[in-house]
């Protein structure tokens, strides 16, 4: 090493350091992840198309990147370019850039944690919520640590840099200055031109597409992309063809116009129904719930119940709750995110692509469960252990006639422990117990969804309660278990409880990582109806959506608003034998499972097919069944278009 030092200095540009250091950080990022998601996951020649459209990404990415340090080569004066003081700048500007550099990387990194991608439209919402996204990664990793460490290898990099290398001082000809002048301006229009982030998908396995790509590049994109036109993106059929074809599936939406007009001809039931009149086809019922608890687990995937196959014993609960409620074995969420959750447990929409409907503009007075039934004489709650302004859940429900209640009303004297995410789920079920013991006063029927946040990163709950430690996925899952288990015991010397049905249910799963684009066991979710007095236990075997919830919910408490869904009623799909199918996507691919067929729509008008093991879930390429991709693009292309056109509005007089 002392021999390296001494000879003599290799004269580069300013631009070329950055550049080759800039490659090393984000080539050996790349080592990582792949290491991480492990070799056995990935062929040879995936392995070998992750570091060549990797180095076609990267390079792609500082072609904008490295545009500054050639303007300032441009421009700066000949006369200054051999000054020291100039120098110990040029070096100080190389420390933060490969400080920022080595930063961006382990963001990187631990985003890959917790969604196994590259940044995407999620990492551009995070900027936004800088207060909860900052929080949360100060709670669960040791930042000043992670700070100082970076800035340590920052320094030994540069000083390591400084004594092998010098950087050019000779005059700039006006022949160079034209080259870099050139260089300037076509390489941020070559990249723009020739390289786009669908490149990305160069095999089937979604690991190796997202290990290729950049997070600069990508995370730029994603700021481009955040709202994806369905039409513009996707395939469409004509849309007299997509009615058709969803009416032949059962799927007969009916605006809310239509819907009173029949009520008021006498077409349908009113919507006022007793305990004693309940429809026989809604068994095995033995009389309509008046209250619905709706309780969405933050990141619940149904491997961690032993209902469904765990063997750690992380539900005790849970587990000895199934054997007094209704189990949904095969149902599955709609998204990745708990925005996607809440879109489906709301208003019951196929997962349009982009941002989900929570998140938009303009979706007051939408046709949500909320809005339906705050109209019918309930009172409608939305209750959220964090700060409901992250994501616009605030908003949203609040457009929507529920009465929104965070964790900035909870009084303090009622708060056990509590993270930048939110308030222990004790706390949380404890002010939701007091909410509905208010609410009875009222004499109103209720409809509360609430909406937990324990089981997020960094999970931590209050001390004593389960035996794992704090930190960890598992120990969340365990405690939030434990604080669903106190809260049901403690409803259960309500007087409201009888005639409550209690609907447990998660926002989405913990991970969506896998092979293929959707990876459908990823996307299995626990579903329990629970209440004693009105429902015997049991187990519903036919595979459903978590958009099929909220019809179910609605036609069980005797409306006739069911008809405003995309879903389905579950029992009025099982009597009458409806085809049985779900949804599942990120924010770009939309999948349509059916007949153990996955269909894919993705942007550039792309469709692809799978066969799905039925007991496995794992996936296989298949040819594309055309009949089927015609339905998927049937439910995608109308609830895009129905939101676009503000068809999903609850216009009522």
């Amino acid at each position: 090493m002392l021999k390296l030092f001494r000879h003599k200095p290799y004269s580069v540009s300013f631009s070329l350091l950055v550049v080759s250091i800039a490659l090393s950080i984000w080539l050996l990022l790349r080592v990582v992840l792949s290491v991480q998601v492990g070799l056995s996951q990935l062929s040879i020649k995936e392995l070998i198309g992750i570091f060549v459209n990797g180095f076609w990404f990267d390079i792609s990415a500082l072609a904008y990147l490295v545009v500054p340090w050639l303007l300032i080569s441009l421009l700066m004066p000949n006369i200054l370019r051999s000054k020291r003081w100039v120098n110990h700048i040029r070096w100080g500007v190389a420390g933060i850039l490969t400080f920022c550099l080595l930063f961006g990387a382990v963001s990187e990194y631990i985003f890959w944690q917790e969604f196994t991608t590259r940044f995407n439209f999620i990492a551009v919402d995070y900027l936004i919520y800088t207060n909860e996204v900052i929080g949360n990664i100060r709670e669960s990793y040791p930042v000043p640590l992670i700070l100082v460490g970076i800035a340590l290898i920052a320094f030994l990099i540069v000083f390591t840099l400084s004594k092998v290398i010098r950087f050019e001082t000779q005059q700039r000809s006006a022949k160079r200055k034209l080259g870099l002048a050139l260089m300037t301006i076509s390489l941020p229009l070559l990249s723009f031109q020739f390289t786009n982030v669908d490149q990305m998908a160069f095999s089937k396995n979604a690991y190796a597409n997202e290990l290729s790509g950049n997070g600069v590049f990508s995370f730029s994109a994603a700021a481009r992309r955040n709202e994806l036109d369905y039409d513009q993106f996707y395939k469409t059929i004509p849309q007299s063809h997509a009615l058709s074809v969803l009416k032949s599936v059962g799927v007969n939406r009916k605006t809310t116009s239509a819907i009173i007009a029949a009520e008021n001809s006498g077409l349908l039931k009113s919507a006022k129904h007793s305990g004693a009149d309940l429809d026989a086809n809604l068994a095995p019922f033995k009389r309509r719930p008046k209250n619905v608890v709706l309780i969405s687990v933050e990141s619940l995937s149904a491997e961690y119940l032993g209902t469904y196959g765990n063997q750690e014993n992380l539900t005790p609960y849970l587990n000895q709750l199934a054997g007094e409620s209704l189990v949904f074995d095969k149902v599955f969420a709609t998204g990745t995110r708990t925005v996607r959750g809440l879109d489906a447990l709301s208003i019951a929409i196929p997962p349009i692509p982009g941002q989900a409907i929570v998140h938009r503009p303009n979706t007051d007075h939408l046709a949500t469960i909320g809005e339906l039934l705050e109209v019918k004489g309930y009172s409608t709650f939305f209750i959220y252990g964090g700060y409901g302004v992250f994501d616009s859940m605030n908003k949203y429900f609040k457009g929507n006639d529920y009465q929104v209640i965070d964790r900035t009303d909870f009084d303090k004297a009622t708060i056990q422990s509590e993270n930048v995410w939110g308030v222990d789920d004790e706390s949380l079920f404890n002010n939701s117990l007091h909410i509905l013991d208010q609410n009875v006063k009222s004499q109103k029927p209720f409809f509360a969804h609430i909406m937990t946040t324990s089981n997020h990163r960094p999970y931590t709950y209050p001390e004593n309660k389960i035996d794992l430690p704090q930190g960890t996925r598992r120990g969340a899952v365990k405690y939030t278990d434990y604080a669903i288990g106190q809260f049901m015991e403690k409803a259960k010397t309500k007087p409201w409880f009888k005639d409550t049905l209690f609907v447990i249910v998660a926002d989405h799963c913990a991970s969506v990582a896998g092979k293929t684009k959707l990876p459908v066991a990823k996307y299995h979710i626990p579903l329990f109806f629970y209440a004693p007095d009105l429902l015997p236990a049991g187990h519903y075997t036919r595979m459903a959506s978590q958009i099929d919830i909220v019809p179910t919910l609605l036609d069980l408490l005797g409306t006739s608003d069911a008809q405003h869904f995309y879903g389905q009623s579950m029992f009025e799909a099982a009597r009458k034998q409806l085809p049985e199918r779900t949804f599942v996507s990120n924010y770009q691919a939309l999948g349509y499972y059916k007949e153990n067929t996955l269909i894919v729509l993705s942007p550039k008008q792309e469709v692809e097919a799978y066969r799905i093991d039925p007991v496995s879930l794992e996936a296989v390429a298949a040819p594309i069944d055309h009949r089927l991709m015609n339905e998927a693009i049937a439910y995608y292309q109308t609830a895009a278009r129905a939101y676009k056109h503000g068809e999903l509005k609850e216009f009522i007089d």
